[in-house]
């Protein structure tokens, strides 16, 4: 049994696909616009994820009351709603402000490791923890 996929609640399905592709670097694993579908993969991965443990990251339309109060209760706390990891958080922070990322602050040390925390713009905090 492996974890296929998960889900994060984004306010613009399509424009937060652009985001987690353009700007973020993920892969396209399925989109279809007439049904507001997008699902996301890590770069470099086949189909089926099979590289790196690769899972699919669906970006679920927030229309739904629950998945609405959940993603904004989140974000109004300040907390991350995904984590992603990457093998050099100031590489990446540098990387992602110089593309107009937003980030809550610097990267910062604790007993967790490396991490730093921006928004996304569709409803989200992400922190970038260092693998």
């Amino acid at each position: 049994m492996r974890l296929k996929m998960c889900s994060i609640h984004v306010k613009d399905p399509a424009a937060a696909h652009a985001f987690y592709t353009g700007t973020l670097g993920f892969e396209t694993l399925m989109a279809m616009p007439e049904y507001n579908l997008f699902i996301i993969k890590d770069p470099g991965t086949n189909e089926q994820g099979a590289d790196a443990g690769s899972v699919g990251l669906l970006l679920e339309p927030s229309d739904n009351p629950i998945g609405a109060n959940y993603m904004n209760a989140l974000h109004d706390a300040g907390m991350p709603a995904i984590v992603f990891g990457v093998p050099d958080v100031q590489a990446e922070y540098d990387r992602l402000r110089e593309a107009g990322v937003v980030f809550k602050g610097e990267p910062a040390e604790d007993a967790s490791g490396i991490s730093a925390v921006f928004d996304d713009g569709c409803g989200n905090f992400v922190q970038l923890h260092q693998d």
